[in-house]
């Protein structure tokens, strides 16, 4: 989660309550600097030993125990033909071993094993070079040489198969059976041998990949906003702040920003179950399971710290980088940062990466321009007393001494924390959150490391956290000061980074993909972008890099606007007004100006409206009880018997999918179909669950391999996502993406190129042209337009 976990939340509200009122009035009227002066002398022995405690919850260190019955739960799910289980409890495994310990070597060895399975050839050679280097025992050698031996078959890689073999003949006394695995891959070997030349021929491999590369686009970088394109200009002015607007005229899927996160932290919670059932061990696959910690790649075979079992890797070398960075300081303290949540994990990294140097030289600024940091004019000139500026600033926040906005430190420090405008207990609760990290720095031995005193050979081993109560040294006071300033921006300047995932096991025809947040990050020039809920941009991510696209023509000077969230289609304007208070400020985007004052009912809640029984008109009313529109109709009906209807409804589509997991397919068929027939009798025939039920329905018959079927609800879902999201939404892209694969996999050729297109326009204004999906779309358009012209005309 984002704040700290509640029992600690909790806690901080009664500290706070319990303080006296002069006191409170104090902290409340405080500046950073002052609060953390005032929270280091508030967070005393027992608020940090109850810290201490809640972090047993979420504990990080390596468990012996653990990673034997990781490993043996491994090797149940690979005997049962389960390698995708297999490998994430493998991978667990391997996180708990202790450095050094001869079992590393078999959580890399088995995990090979299932890696073979799955096909995933390269990362199995890769998890046997680290069996190897970790002293894998000799006497299991013989097997593991000869699983290196097949992938390197399986790549094509045969002289180095032979090689392998030739190690393994004169190193190993070959015993019946393991003579006769020799002699069949030996007879592979020639086999591939004599086809070599034939199957690696330059034309054939070149004709089978073209056609399906997708279209470069055209990008030239502003001389002044980094990562923007020069299409963009970037204004200031005291209501709007610092924003972008465009120089020129921009086209639909044109990209605007390509920035790489200045920090990103992977959020932990989002979680997918491996196996039923109560375990010692948590056996489920969490996003800390399935992405790399520092890269955000996804995971195959993932390189665990030394450290800790909580953080790993797509690499070493990302490892490395990750150590050397920043988690040579986080590594020890990885309970807490999980206990106080993503924010404070986000501003503890933020100063790491900067240095104490820089965070030092902007938060003394801070202090010589306090009074002014409120007023809009003095933010105009952010650094005019620092020693580097010059007169080329020109005034705009973040910018550096020639007038040029990066994607710096120096940018991130001048995103407005709203200090004033947080409740006092939010203030409390963050206030004690960084005192309380920068207290076990100080009780770790950390504090040398953080101001960067320390060579890298002291930063091998974290030093074991020990209670204390200790005043905090200068240097991390001014550190905390700088975490409290970021805890509190990211309230209004935090960005999820979102990946589509997979739903269910991901090996059918037809793959089903929902978006979920990742991490949370710093961008410091998307936070440029202020809010529409009709934005004119798509933001689309590739690991910790976002890409900001144009989704509509955007006319010379107009701003260029991003969602929060809140958007026009999806909700009401009462509802977007509530959530946008959190960033303090109101929106007047005109989609919400037209709804306030028209005064005209949203089409939003409209089309999500429970209907009349009896005459299928819409229900509406503000107070308790619901009457039909239509005039001659009666009807009348409770507004919590209605919802009470929906939530029941809601149960049993989730207990249909359940069948359906469970390859229950004709059962979550007829219970989707008794769902739909219920639903007609209370909710509007565009209200989003209908939609969502033939959304659900075509996954079934498509499971089934009927691919009319599965594409006729398909279609009727499609029609009212179109209706609640847009002809040209990226949730309307997603569907014909589906819809595409369906009337592929059915041998529907002509409608199924015809979708292909659609959805090739729409998910590339999006996402771009390089996109895997866009990618995917193009490979089966190449596949149908080369099937002979007889079976094209008769389709």
């Amino acid at each position: 989660m984002a704040l700290p976990v509640a029992e600690w939340q909790g806690r901080t509200t009664r500290l706070w309550a319990a303080l006296d009122p002069a006191l409170r009035e104090r902290l409340s009227a405080a500046s950073l600097h002052d609060a953390v002066r005032l929270g280091c002398d508030l967070l005393r022995t027992e608020e940090e030993a109850a810290l201490v405690q809640l972090c047993h919850r979420a504990p990080t260190d390596k468990k012996p125990k653990a990673a034997s019955w990781y490993r043996e739960q491994g090797n149940q799910e690979f005997r049962q033909g389960r390698y995708q289980a297999a490998l994430r409890l493998y991978s667990k495994a391997a996180s708990h071993e202790l450095p050094g310990s001869p079992e590393v070597s078999l959580c890399f060895a088995n995990r090979s094993a299932a890696l073979f399975h799955l096909g995933h050839f390269e990362v199995c050679l890769e998890d046997i070079a680290r069996a190897e280097s970790h002293g894998y025992p000799d006497r299991l050698l013989p097997k593991v040489l000869l699983r290196k031996a097949e992938c390197l078959l399986c790549l094509g890689r045969l002289q180095d198969a032979q090689d392998t073999l030739g190690v393994l003949e004169s190193k190993t006394a070959l015993d019946g059976l393991m003579t006769t695995h020799l002699t069949r891959l030996k007879k592979l070997s020639q086999l591939k041998i004599k086809l070599g030349e034939k199957e690696k021929c330059p034309e054939s491999a070149g004709e089978g990949r073209g056609g399906i590369q997708g279209k470069s686009e055209i990008w030239k970088e502003n001389s002044f906003i980094s990562g923007a394109s020069s299409s963009l200009s970037l204004s200031f002015d005291a209501q709007r702040g610092r924003h972008l607007v465009a120089s020129q005229d921009i086209v639909p899927g044109q990209s605007l920003v390509k920035e790489e996160a200045f920090v990103s932290v992977l959020c932990p919670w989002e979680s997918f179950p491996l196996q039923d059932g109560d375990t010692a061990w948590d056996t489920r696959a969490t996003n800390a399971d399935l992405y790399c910690h520092r890269c955000l790649r996804q995971l195959q075979a993932s390189v665990p710290c030394q450290g800790c079992s909580y953080a790993k890797y797509c690499s070493q070398d990302c490892a490395d980088m990750a150590w050397q960075q920043y988690h040579k300081t986080e590594c020890s303290l990885g309970a807490l940062l999980l206990t106080l949540g993503v924010f404070c994990h986000v501003a503890l990294r933020t100063v790491l990466l900067a240095g104490f140097a820089e965070v030092s030289r902007l938060v003394g600024w801070s202090h010589r321009g306090d009074k002014d940091l409120q007023n809009a004019e003095a933010r105009c000139k952010p650094l005019s007393e620092a020693p580097d500026a010059g007169a080329g600033s020109r005034g705009v926040p973040g910018c550096d001494s020639n007038g040029r906005y990066q994607s710096s430190y120096q940018a991130l420090f001048h995103l407005l924390p709203h200090t004033e405008q947080h409740s006092p207990e939010h203030k409390f609760l963050c206030t004690l959150s960084v005192v309380a990290v920068c207290k076990q720095l100080q009780a770790a031995g950390l504090e040398a490391a953080v101001l960067s005193q320390e060579s890298p050979q002291q930063w091998s081993k974290p030093k074991i956290c020990e209670k204390t109560s200790a005043e905090l040294s200068p240097e991390l006071k001014t550190m905390a000061e700088a975490m409290l300033r970021h805890m509190l921006q990211l309230q209004c300047n935090a960005q999820a980074i979102t990946v589509m995932q997979e739903l269910g096991p991901g090996d059918g025809a037809v793959v089903n993909k929902k978006p979920v947040r990742l991490a949370t990050a710093f961008f410091p020039v998307l936070s440029l972008l202020n809010h529409s809920c009709c934005p004119n941009t798509s933001v689309s991510f590739s690991g910790t890099a976002a890409t900001v696209r144009a989704s509509q023509s955007i006319p010379s000077g107009q701003e260029v606007l991003h969602c929060y969230g809140p958007h026009q289609r999806r909700m009401r304007v009462a509802e977007r007004q509530q959530l946008l208070s959190q960033y303090f400020f109101e929106c007047h985007c005109w989609a919400c100006l037209e709804e306030l004052e028209s005064g005209v009912k949203s089409v939003v809640s409209i089309r999500n409206s429970f209907c009349c029984p009896k005459c299928q008109a819409q229900m509406q009313g503000e107070e308790d009880t619901l009457r039909c529109s239509n005039e001659a109709c009666a009807i009348s009906a409770s507004r919590e018997h209605l919802s009470g209807r929906l939530q029941d409804l809601q149960q049993q589509i989730k207990k249909a999918l359940d069948l359906l997991r469970v390859e229950k397919a004709d059962q979550a068929i007829k219970m989707l179909l008794k769902c739909q027939m219920d639903a007609e009798n209370f909710l509007s025939p565009e209200h989003w669950l209908m939609g969502e039920m033939e959304d659900h329905l075509a996954q079934v018959y498509a499971t089934l391999g009927k691919w009319q079927e599965a594409a006729r609800h398909l279609k009727k879902s499609i029609e009212i996502v179109e209706m609640h999201h847009g002809p040209s939404s990226v949730e309307t892209g997603h569907e014909l993406f589906k819809l595409a694969q369906i009337l592929f996999n059915g041998f529907a050729v002509s409608e199924a190129l015809s979708t292909i297109q659609r959805a090739e326009g729409i998910l590339s204004v999006h996402f771009g042209p390089q996109s895997a999906q866009i990618q995917e779309l193009q490979e089966m358009k190449a596949c149908l337009s080369e099937l002979p012209r007889n079976i094209l005309q008769r389709t």
